[in-house]
């Protein structure tokens, strides 16, 4: 198994990106997703949420209101940073047991496993053979989730102000994905990506991977 992470800023076109790895053949674990999952109605995860946020964030079926959610801990108030926080404390340590359960699960196969992980410049690890960050202009995602996603302007850019900055991602990376054109134009990113990772996984069977790290880094245009 080839273990590689997988993250970039809100609105940088991560998932797409995930999407055409997942049919170039690999294996994704998607963090959100998980995190989805463990939110679903009467979990031990929702329960707790609705102990902290009060029963406002949920639905009258059950199901979690991630607007209300996203209200409290994006928005612009003192107790916004301190909410992030706490949620963050409730929902992470779950989805780090499924994240490990479905990593082992390929641990003695020959696959190119990609950690989905919006959070994994703030979380780094070290079990991970390469960093793939989607770069993007923060101002450029700011317009992509108005116009795509129905955000509102002050909420997409609090949402984005709440992660690291693009620069710290980007010195982390060993590979960056510039999504600043259109969907061809990242589809031949991608693909060039997959035949890196394909090298990348015959050389790391031969090699150790930190070993190989400092030759991998891929500068942004």
């Amino acid at each position: 198994m080839l273990l590689v992470g997988l993250t970039g800023g809100i609105g940088a076109g991560k998932s797409t990106v995930s999407t055409i790895l997942a049919e170039h053949g690999a294996v994704i674990v998607d963090a959100d997703q998980i995190a989805r999952d463990l939110q679903s109605p009467g979990s031990p995860v929702l329960d707790r949420m609705a102990e902290r946020f009060g029963d406002q964030i949920i639905r009258s079926d059950g199901s979690l209101d991630r607007a209300a959610v996203a209200a409290v801990v994006f928005g612009d108030t003192p107790d916004a940073k301190q909410a992030l926080a706490d949620l963050n404390g409730i929902v992470h340590p779950a989805m780090q047991d499924e994240i490990k359960r479905q990593i082992e699960a390929q641990r003695h196969t020959d696959r190119i496993v990609v950690l989905d992980f919006p959070l994994l410049g703030e979380n780094p690890r070290d079990d991970i053979a390469a960093t793939i960050v989607v770069d993007i202009d923060p101002d450029v995602a700011v317009q992509r989730l108005v116009e795509f996603r129905g955000m509102d302007e002050a909420d997409a850019r609090n949402r984005i102000a709440s992660q690291i900055s693009r620069e710290q991602r980007l010195e982390r990376a060993t590979h960056v994905v510039d999504n600043s054109g259109d969907e061809a134009a990242l589809r031949r990113e991608v693909d060039e990506l997959w035949r890196q990772l394909v090298m990348l996984r015959g050389r790391v069977g031969r090699s150790r991977p930190d070993w190989l790290m400092p030759t991998l880094r891929r500068r942004r245009r």
